[in-house]
């Protein structure tokens, strides 16, 4: 094989996305509460951007005078992006902008030290009367353990064997008791540890600190119960077969009735089989939409952005005309236009955001009216694809503009991406969404004959029967995500 080296020429297409247009898309992606902290942030960096008084973010309410929140001429030029020039344009069409700005340099817009001073007594109210955290499993057998009167050398095994357990594991104990004994260990020291797990144990929550669900399930019985001694049986010996339903196999290997296995079960389904996943701490986001659906006199959907937290921006004329004037330095006047660049961008990105969400809002309004009026049965098959169509933008668009948005409709607050499903056609050509054959498989199991319940061929044949064409292992998928088990474990034995 022959290797040279040498100069080529190659002509070759590449794609390059300009900083600004990356920042262009970031806003897009935002929720409005993202937004508002990124205005923020730019504020601070950027002392050309200012904001409209009685926003959101200022200090003072405003006055009639002030001026409108569109200040945007109509006959505006779009902003140039070239990067080689002094885009000479664009910083002429920024000196001419005094009709539409105040027309004198007001301090008021930026925020006071009072004012700074009063949100942050309000943040530390927030934060003082935010929730306190929830007790830790840990903690909580900690405390138990504190209570008890014990000897020294247990209490340190028990401590050891507590701080092992997590509440996200239901509370097993998933290390072995030796493990947490030092090399060479003697009988004596293991029989303490033994003790020491016999004391977690005895803890609460009950069941808490077993090493397998027959060990959990059997420390939450009740000695009491009059079938104590059957469901030990149960629990020990047959949790796979009640698991998987077989009762005629446990009837026969015990002889109890299948009436009486089935009574048995509904007490075990009273245990816990994850004691600890009670002290599991759960993150529930804050919720806030960015579009709000309203109705109008005539029964028509209206979408509106609900930007009022984001301020309206506009760029200081002080520095405007700072650029214009004669003693302004060579080096002023390089650091006035990069920041006015970059003003400007951020106020172009965010009035584009503005526009494509609206657009996008609307689009996937108007295409799904009748899961609005009717219900999630009702929703119909979308693509972004198709909005993105409609709207006349790029598919990622659109993904970026629902990304993490949630809108207000008289149905309750639903994320954007709820809107859009996908489907397959009925014998008569008509699209169906995924949802509409879940909620139809969802109605079948829940009438079906439990003596002799459907199997996913059955299924199949009566989607089939109601227009849906759906295959096999499409059901059996889409039954597995619903949490519905096979027809073997939905089979009621007690009705055979």
């Amino acid at each position: 094989m022959r290797m040279s080296v040498g100069l080529h020429a190659r002509q070759s297409q590449v794609q390059k996305l300009a900083p600004r247009m990356i920042q262009s898309m970031e806003i897009l992606q935002m929720h409005a509460l993202a937004l508002q902290e990124r205005i923020e942030q730019e504020m601070n960096e950027n002392p050309l951007l200012e904001q409209l008084s009685g926003d959101p973010l200022s200090p003072d309410d405003g006055d009639d005078d002030s001026p409108s929140k569109d200040i945007r001429s109509e006959d505006e030029k779009e902003l140039v992006v070239d990067n080689d020039h002094d885009n000479k344009d664009d910083f002429e069409r920024l000196l001419n902008m005094d009709s539409e700005l105040p027309s004198t340099f007001d301090d008021s817009f930026r925020r006071s030290a009072n004012r700074m001073s009063e949100e942050a007594d309000r943040r530390h109210d927030m934060m003082a009367n935010a929730q306190s955290r929830p007790e830790s499993l840990n903690d909580f057998l900690l405390h138990q353990l504190a209570e008890l009167d014990i000897d020294d050398d247990v209490e340190q095994i028990a401590e050891r064997i507590i701080s092992t357990l997590n509440a996200s594991d239901g509370g097993y104990l998933r290390t072995p008791i030796a493990d947490m004994l030092p090399p060479g260990h003697s009988k004596e020291d293991l029989a303490q540890a033994e003790e020491a797990l016999r004391i977690v144990q005895s803890l609460e929550p009950t069941g808490i600190a077993a090493r397998d669900l027959s060990e959990c399930l059997i420390l939450q019985l009740d000695p009491s119960l009059p079938h104590f001694e059957k469901l030990q049986t149960l629990i020990k010996h047959h949790l796979n077969d009640l698991a998987e339903n077989r009762l005629p196999q446990i009837s026969k290997k015990t002889n109890f009735t299948i009436e009486e296995i089935q009574e048995l079960r509904e007490d075990l389904h009273l245990l816990n089989p994850k004691p600890g996943a009670a002290f599991m701490e759960t993150y529930v986001p804050n919720v806030t939409p960015d579009i709000i659906l309203e109705v109008d006199e005539d029964g028509e959907y209206r979408v509106r952005l609900d930007d009022d937290r984001v301020p309206n921006l506009f760029i200081s004329e002080y520095y405007r005309k700072r650029l214009q004037a004669s003693d302004c330095s060579a080096e002023e006047r390089e650091f006035i236009k990069q920041k006015i660049s970059g003003a400007q961008w951020l106020i172009d990105s965010i009035e584009q955001r503005r526009s494509t969400l609206t657009k996008v809002a609307e689009a996937i309004v108007e295409h799904q009216k009748r899961f609005l009026d009717e219900g999630p049965e009702a929703i119909e098959p979308l693509k972004m694809q198709q909005i993105a169509d409609k709207v006349g933008v790029h598919v990622t668009t659109v993904s970026r503009a629902v990304d993490d948005k949630w809108i207000q409709t008289p149905r309750g607050i639903l994320p954007l991406r709820r809107f859009f499903v996908g489907g397959t056609q009925t014998d008569d050509g008509e699209d169906v969404a995924w949802d509409t054959i879940r909620l139809k498989l969802q109605d079948l199991i829940d009438k079906e004959d439990k003596s002799k319940p459907y199997s996913d061929e059955a299924l199949v044949d009566e989607l089939r029967g109601a227009g849906m064409t759906v295959a096999r292992r499409t059901v059996t998928k889409y039954r597995k995500k619903m949490g519905i088990p096979s027809s073997r474990k939905r089979r009621d034995w007690s009705l055979t």
